[in-house]
């Protein structure tokens, strides 16, 4: 599990807390404030009925450490040895109380830390404590489905199971541990299970790994039901996000608040361990994995449960794979990011913004991509031109059409500005409140009388009745797919052109805006854009990348006189 500390588990917490503040221990901003906080608070909490117990402070610490065991590897079956960043941890969340009845201060506690640092094994601890330590007590592992939930349940079972003295405690059924000496017990529960949100008093809860919860379900049920004991309280323990939109990230924004002073909330504890924003450069996000000093911030036990080698082999796949790039972010050094896991740099893709010469273009081979919306949405037709002639970049040309009649309702809706973009030319409004496929198609006859186009790659879902048309109007049509399969080849080839600037997209905005929203999904080892998980819009991505299927394998040739509808 950990490694002892030298110091007496006594004072390993005030050393912990000591070493921080005399910048001896490098920490986060968040957990710097968390201490500054409780030092602040030994002088001025009395005043606010505050009084904290050292006592109480120091009993969960040995509690854990006499009678915990770890359950895997090496230290399976040995005592859980705090790493001294978890006992300051509890000193804090544990010791203070309020004056007037000695009752537990803080209500919730939102804990932030890398992946590896043994949060939920600490969560499971705590559980098998509030089990055996609280009569009558009900303590959840909670989250959104039986399988989460029952991460932190499973876990404790099995540290009853490796120690004698527990097993006599604590009896062992199907989803229930049960205290006879305290009458308690601790099961998991999901979302299913809401008229046991709904029954229950609970007097501790975990939500293990928050960022994962879609709606604020969960956390509200339990919250809502704390006030019905006076010492319950609830843990959230998780990994870093990327949906800002999430519970996880209302209430990080709210515990980071607090740490700040801004709202003065006594019954909010967080411990937020991660690195801060002036470890970070907008420009060039992988900067912070050569930093191996500050890593630490994210991962308090580094050196001990968490291995300095295996972050190395980290931040090494972060750097050298963009598609990685946030997940190792995200689990590994706690950096809150825009998705699930970044496709594209966006610092690399603005340098391929060379201005495109469209007289230059004019007869020259290119590949169009076609991806067809749903009536009301974005389609996007991209123009692919590969290298030839005194072309010597790649050159993307995209095209964008929208109905004219539900615009400014989509810019109020969205809080996209396809309006600013419409009058800049970018978007081609077709008439009514549908997509008019007969506009997209008259454009795409307009362009072929500039430029060769020598196919159109499209998605055959939803597009059966245009392409038709367009095989009637004599192109040459191909169906490629958006699978793993099909796309994983035409993504990886885009990263290495705009990796290597070989490709030029004029640095049209809306192209950008998609470029961002790409998630990269990962299938099988392939990659592909991952729809599901993309927060907005990525049509001319996915138009570009259809394209390029095709462009990657047909070379540059002579126009064909007879059209032929394919399926690649």
């Amino acid at each position: 599990m950990t490694h002892a500390s030298s110091h007496n588990p006594h004072n390993k917490a005030e050393q912990y807390i000591a070493d921080v503040l005399c910048e001896k221990q490098v920490v986060s901003k968040w957990v710097r404030l968390a201490i500054e906080r409780h030092i602040s608070d030994l002088e001025s909490g009395p005043s606010r009925g505050l009084r904290f117990d050292p006592v109480r402070g120091r009993r969960v610490i040995d509690f854990i450490e006499r009678f915990i065991p770890g359950t895997e590897g090496e230290f399976k079956g040995k005592p859980f040895i705090l790493e001294p960043w978890m006992a300051a941890l509890l000193y804090i969340s544990y010791g203070w109380v309020w004056a007037e009845n000695s009752q537990r201060r803080f209500k919730v506690a939102y804990v932030e830390i890398s992946r590896g640092n043994l949060k939920s094994t600490l969560a499971s601890a705590l559980a098998i404590y509030e089990l055996i330590s609280v009569a009558g007590a009900n303590v959840y592992s909670a989250s959104t489905d039986k399988e989460s939930a029952k991460v932190v349940f499973d876990t404790a079972v099995r540290m009853r199971d490796l120690s004698p003295s527990l097993a006599k405690r604590i009896q062992s059924f199907r989803n229930n541990l049960s205290s006879k000496s305290t009458g308690s017990k601790f099961v998991p529960c999901s979302a299913e299970a809401k008229t046991l949100f709904q029954a229950s008093r609970p007097s501790f809860v975990v939500l293990d790994e928050l960022h994962l919860h879609p709606t604020a379900d969960v956390w509200n049920a339990f919250w809502s039901a704390l006030e019905k004991r006076s010492e319950a309280w609830l843990l959230a323990i998780t990994n870093s996000g990327w949906d800002r939109h999430s519970v996880c990230w209302t209430q990080r924004e709210y515990t980071t608040k607090v740490l700040l002073g801004i709202i003065p909330d006594d019954s909010r504890f967080g411990w937020i361990c991660g690195l801060d924003d002036e470890d970070l450069d907008p420009a060039n996000p992988s900067a912070c994995l050569d930093n191996e000093a500050i890593w630490v911030k994210a991962n308090p036990s580094m050196g001990h449960a968490v291995s300095i080698a295996g972050l190395r082999r980290h931040a090494m796949e972060g750097k050298s794979s963009p598609a990685m790039l946030n997940e190792v972010l995200r689990f590994h050094f706690s950096v809150w990011t825009e998705s699930h896991s970044v496709w594209m740099p966006m610092d690399k893709w603005d340098v391929c913004s060379d201005p495109i010469d469209l007289a230059a273009l004019k007869g020259l081979q290119c590949f169009g991509g076609l991806d067809l919306s749903s009536t009301t949405d974005i389609t996007a037709f991209v123009l692919l031109f590969p290298p030839q002639g005194d072309l010597e970049k790649w050159v993307i040309l995209p095209h964008f059409f929208l109905p004219a009649d539900n615009i400014r309702e989509r810019v109020r809706k969205d809080h996209v500005p396809y309006d600013i973009w419409a009058r800049q030319g970018l978007f081609t409004l077709t008439p009514g409140n549908l997509i008019d496929q007969q506009s997209v198609r008259e454009k795409i006859n307009q362009l072929a009388d500039i430029y060769r186009i020598s196919e159109i790659a499209f998605d055959p879902w939803n597009s059966s009745e245009i392409t038709t048309h367009l095989h009637a109007d004599g192109h040459t049509l191909v169906q490629v797919r958006q699978g793993s399969i099909s796309m994983n080849p035409p993504m990886k080839r885009i990263m290495e052109l705009v990796l290597r600037h070989e490709i030029s997209h004029g640095g049209n905005p809306v192209l950008r805006w998609m470029a961002s929203n790409v998630v990269a999904g990962v299938k099988a080892g392939l990659l592909y854009p991952d729809k599901d998980k993309c927060r907005e819009k990525i049509d001319g991505i996915s138009a570009t990348l259809t394209a390029l299927a095709r462009g990657m394998v047909v070379p540059i040739a002579p126009p064909k006189r007879k059209h032929s509808f394919l399926i690649a």
